[in-house]
């Protein structure tokens, strides 16, 4: 139903005048004649005539000139297989006057799939193709045959069947939809394209974009790559950058509004000295009892670590007490860490020291706040850095206090 259901869609939106509409429609060779009937009783209810009559679900194609080119296509497609849906040359309209409006039957047909037209004739009109295939690896070669389409749907309920044919016929798409029952009712459909994302396929699809979202905008919008050391692409672009200069401020920069921060205004806070009975301590007070931290044979025979080490988040929680100012003040909440990573093991007795550097500064206009982004460096004794992230502040404005 599901297919059925997507097929007579695309078949039947904006007359099929879509780059998205589905031309070819594999179905497995024992299925054929069941899809046939169950499409054909589909499309036999669909009213086609002016958009303004009551009951109307088809409309006119473009124009008389791309009537007859559906024609022409349609009748190139049948020389590889048969008709078994709709008549190219008649069709019932309501509304509307069937010689003067561009109208047309929905045409549903039959192919031969070892045969080159239905791969690379498209009726760029309420025309579809089912095309038989008896194997996976025969539907996959099947769909590059067509050198590249824009979308495609893998309707089924089988996971191992859809890895197999996604991993096989990816490349010659430039979307795929896999679609069943648990995603249905929230899918935006076969031909409906996803803005933010590349919608194109290779061959005669192109590589071409959808225009929405940020995608859409940069398009419009002259993009430069700059090459310069960190100071200078630091001053260029307003963002501290890893290798530029740090500043450290008199005052702590927690206690810094908005507009006194500068990126790369710094703060360095250490050592803290890790023990055993921290990393145990938080191990009981959290519940995280993994092994590499509380069992020191099992921690032992790690071949990353070698014996009992800190906790990651352990770490955070640490460095957070160092570089934090305990006062009220411009400071108005932590909202999130970006690009956590945990680079180097910390041991019982290791000693902690964090560099937080202003990075990035973005006021909200409609706003007594802005957002301010924090590189945080937190190296061990002998310089390693042990974690890096972004903390990620909300900070007054000086003048919203005022």
């Amino acid at each position: 139903d599901l297919f059925v259901t997507a097929l007579v869609a695309e078949m039947t939106v904006k007359a099929g005048q879509k780059c998205t509409a589905i031309r070819r429609a594999f179905v497995p060779a024992d299925r054929v004649d069941a899809v046939v009937q169950a499409v054909s009783a589909r499309l036999a209810k669909t009213v086609i005539g002016a958009p303004s009559a009551e009951g109307v679900r088809m409309g006119a194609l473009a124009s008389l000139d791309q009537r007859e080119e559906v024609r022409r296509s349609v009748k190139a497609l049948a020389d590889a297989g048969r008709i078994v849906y709709g008549d190219p040359e008649q069709v019932e309209v309501v509304g509307a006057d069937p010689d003067r409006g561009a109208f047309v039957s929905p045409i549903l047909l039959v192919g031969d799939p070892e045969r080159a037209e239905p791969h690379q004739v498209e009726a760029f009109g309420p025309v579809s193709t089912i095309l038989p295939y008896s194997s996976t690896a025969q539907l996959i070669d099947y769909a590059a045959r067509g050198q590249g389409s824009l979308a495609g749907s893998i309707v089924s309920a089988d996971p191992a069947f859809a890895r197999e044919v996604v991993l096989g016929a990816a490349a010659f798409h430039g979307r795929l939809l896999v679609l069943n029952e648990a995603d249905a009712k929230e899918s935006t459909g076969h031909g409906s394209p996803l803005p933010p994302l590349v919608h194109g396929g290779p061959g005669r699809a192109g590589g071409g974009e959808e225009l929405g979202g940020i995608r859409g905008v940069l398009h419009h919008m002259q993009r430069t790559a700059i090459q310069a050391d960190p100071d200078t692409l630091a001053g260029i672009t307003g963002r501290w950058v890893p290798g530029a200069a740090r500043r450290q401020t008199e005052r702590h920069p927690f206690r810094l509004h908005l507009e006194e921060l500068r990126p790369g205004d710094t703060i360095v806070a250490g050592p803290r000295r890790v023990t055993q009975a921290d990393v145990e301590h938080f191990a009981e007070f959290t519940g995280d009892t993994f092994y590499a931290h509380t069992d020191a044979a099992a921690a032992a025979a790690n071949p990353l670590f070698g014996e009992r080490v800190a906790h990651g988040y352990l770490i955070v929680s640490l460095a957070a007490g160092l570089f934090v100012d305990p006062d009220p003040g411009p400071v108005l909440a932590n909202f999130g860490v970006d690009n956590l990573r945990f680079l180097t093991p910390v041991k019982f007795d290791d000693e902690l020291t964090v560099t937080l550097t202003c990075k990035q500064l973005t006021p909200r206009e409609s706003a007594g706040y802005g957002e301010v982004r924090w590189d945080a460096d937190v190296t061990r004794q002998d310089g390693q850095s042990v974690a890096r992230y972004d903390v990620l502040t909300l900070v007054a404005k000086k003048e919203s206090d005022q």
